[in-house]
């Protein structure tokens, strides 16, 4: 009798063991397709995107006059959000606190409007990125097909991260920071990987999607890796130290510039269109027009001689007056320039190679504004190879902890703290540490 109880035991467990192996391979599929759909919808976005910025890039640089358009381009584009944008005017931080759980939707008008804002702000002269258009396009386009797959509320988050997936991952060229960044940048100190197979699967399509469009991207060289010693190190990290602070300034100075701009000027058209003069006043003031839009310029410069240490100070005011002003677009790619010139300067100061100090740079300013340190060194070996990896690594992580409790997506929670001396309360999200205590829980 208890060799046949036994027997029938085991026959279920086997049972229920099948139907779980069912079920796994069932949602391994369904996650796979979701995802490569995502990154189908995103990859065409970001092909459309791409080859758009780069023909109003051309446009702008063969007609230096468009620059005085700037003002009543930005007041149109505020102009059309306050209409009909709804909540898309919260750009990056609408998706981050829709995954979080906040009530309601990510309109689709989210990624036309920021597709049409971005544009017009690089055809006038704006001194932004394009990495927030990708992912508010990829955002809006994974919520809307969320919606007709009828996903529940764990489903739907899911799908967003691999909206976020799948705009990075295309408009860089790098799929697996791309991965990495939509489940790190919810909130430092934590990594979602409930999410890693839809969002690999959003990435990397969405690369393939956008590659097959024939779009490419530039790639830079980090050159020859210096041998390893304990004066090399020391140099990186007293380097990515500055690397920290130079995402911490930037992060900062958009924050309190937005503040001011809203402080000066209640009506947001009025806002961009005082911005747009500023960002003139700006180029006349320094007689250069080298900081406008994304700054490829800059950043292949970077990696070719020294650069004067008024660059990265430069570019980071003129995004920060850009962004400051309400213009669309992303913050990444200034980051970048940001990054990439900074290091280019501290090359000399501290004898070592300059590609080598740009590279570094280019990552880890962008890892210390977004808190993402893990994408941003896989993001750094997917650019620059592996052969720098210890050093990739080493700037990410001390610019990490030495950008403090702040970034560039007020949205994003802090999971854990980066020091024992700063406790926030559980979940604070970054946009209230910066408010009265009376004001921080109405904040996403």
């Amino acid at each position: 009798m208890g060799n046949y109880l036994k027997a029938g035991k085991m026959k279920l467990q086997q049972a229920a063991e099948k139907r779980i192996h069912i079920a796994l391979f069932g949602a391994l599929l369904k996650w796979s397709l979701i995802g490569g759909m995502v990154g189908i919808l995103t990859g065409s976005a970001s092909a459309l995107f791409l080859s758009s910025l780069d023909l109003v890039t051309s446009t702008r640089t063969a007609n230096p006059w468009l620059l005085w358009l700037l003002p009543l381009g930005g007041a149109v584009i505020s102009y059309l959000y306050m209409q009909y944008g709804k909540d898309s005017a919260q750009g990056n931080n609408l998706i981050l606190s829709q995954i979080h759980g906040t009530s309601g939707t990510i309109p689709l008008r989210m990624a036309p409007l920021v597709l049409l804002g971005t544009l017009t702000t690089h055809l006038f002269g704006g001194s932004a990125g394009r990495e927030g258009t990708a992912v508010q396009m990829g955002g809006s386009l994974a919520d809307w097909f969320g919606r007709l797959l009828k996903l529940t509320p764990l489903d739907r988050k899911i799908i967003l991260m691999c909206g976020i997936s799948g705009g990075f991952g295309s408009i860089f060229g790098t799929p697996l920071a791309g991965t990495l960044f939509a489940l790190e940048v919810l909130a430092f100190g934590l990594v979602s990987y409930e999410a890693v197979l839809p969002c690999f699967a959003a990435s990397f399509v969405g690369h393939l999607v956008t590659s097959s469009w024939g779009i490419y991207h530039i790639h830079y060289t980090i050159g020859e890796i210096p041998p390893m010693s304990p004066l090399l190190i020391g140099k990186v990290v007293i380097a990515s130290i500055l690397f920290g602070l130079a995402g911490l300034l930037f992060s900062q100075l958009t924050h309190a510039l937005k503040k001011l701009y809203a402080k000066w000027f209640k009506n947001p058209v009025i806002k961009s269109f005082a911005g747009g003069l500023i960002v003139i006043s700006l180029v006349y003031l320094t007689g250069s027009r080298d900081y406008l839009g994304l700054g490829i310029p800059l950043i292949q410069q970077s990696f070719e001689e020294s650069m004067s240490p008024l660059v990265f100070l430069l570019k980071t005011l003129f995004t920060s007056v850009t962004l400051g002003a309400g213009f669309q677009g992303g913050e990444v790619t200034p980051l970048f320039v940001i990054g990439s010139t900074l290091g280019s300067a501290l090359a000399d100061i501290l004898a070592v190679p300059v590609p080598f100090l740009a590279a570094l740079g280019f990552v880890a300013v962008f890892c210390g504004a977004a808190n993402t340190p893990i994408a941003c060194f896989i993001m750094g070996i997917e650019l620059f190879g592996s052969e720098g990896a210890v050093y990739l690594f080493i700037a990410c992580i001390i610019s990490y902890l030495f950008s403090g409790h702040t970034g560039i997506y007020t949205a994003q929670r802090i999971g854990t703290a980066k020091s024992r001396f700063f406790i926030p309360d559980q979940n604070a999200s970054l946009g209230s540490l910066r408010l009265p205590k009376e004001h921080a829980d109405k904040q996403p």
